[in-house]
């Protein structure tokens, strides 16, 4: 259970598990305060390792994409507190970890103001071992048991109705041990579960797959993806059955 806490600063504010054991400061959010600047990993953005006080997380700062981003590369309108984009997928990440569902726990998140905007950064734990379903698809390292996998760990989320906005190659994780995580939940949120939402989930993570070159692996479609697919509605159909079953 993550135990939220909110300390204030002169410009800002940090939300932090107060299970932690340490007080975050506004120099965790710094990479530079690590001496790692420079070094990314992964994800929109960029992703930063470091290693705090609480133990090894990954750092993330939160910059704009698309035409947003000729405007401003990481500031964002101020809309309140509780609508930061930290604030939001702090409080999205802590609900799924209460639902017991594979994702890179909730460290802190901090927002910082500058006039009518506002930047904003979050630490999450790292998942020691894991690598990207997108660096498999690199080593060509894709079968039906790991599409079973995955398959398994999508349905979850989707069954809880958790929404993840971009559903991609490099937002799942696969660890040494075989367990597969789901990464970057910003601007996603919990929604009422349906087929279309959850279809359309699907569908970008095929695309994603596609783009990074799955589809010229020897037999991606008939040894992973349809695979996928079959595991994934079976997987929903039975849980619908159980709760059909479960009703009076």
């Amino acid at each position: 259970m993550i135990q939220v806490q909110v300390q204030s600063m002169s410009d800002g504010a940090i939300v932090y598990d107060a299970a932690l054991g340490a007080v975050p400061t506004a120099e965790w959010f710094d990479a530079a305060h690590w001496g790692l600047l420079g070094r990314a990993a992964g994800g929109r953005g960029g992703v930063v390792f470091v290693d705090t006080p609480a133990g090894a997380c990954a750092l993330r700062h939160y910059h704009r994409v698309g035409l947003a981003a000729r405007v401003s590369a990481d500031v964002y309108v101020w809309t309140g507190a509780a609508r930061t984009r930290a604030f939001r997928e702090f409080d999205l990440l802590a609900r799924l970890a209460d639902l017991h569902l594979p994702v890179s726990l909730p460290v802190a998140a901090c927002y910082r103001r500058s006039g009518l905007g506002y930047r904003a950064d979050l630490l999450t734990r790292r998942i020691e071992g894991a690598e990207t379903l997108a660096a498999r698809v690199a080593r060509g390292e894709l079968d039906p048991r790991l599409a079973e996998r995955i398959v398994g760990t999508v349905a979850r989320f989707n069954r809880a109705g958790a929404f993840h906005a971009d559903l991609n190659a490099h937002n799942v994780l696969v660890g040494g041990d075989g367990g597969v995580s789901l990464i970057d939940f910003d601007r996603g949120r919990m929604r009422k579960p349906h087929f279309t939402w959850q279809q359309a989930n699907l569908a970008r993570l095929l695309r994603s797959l596609r783009k990074l070159g799955a589809r010229h692996l020897d037999g991606f479609e008939s040894r992973f993806w349809h695979p996928l697919l079959a595991a994934y509605h079976d997987a929903m159909a039975r849980r619908a059955l159980a709760g059909t079953e479960a009703a009076p």
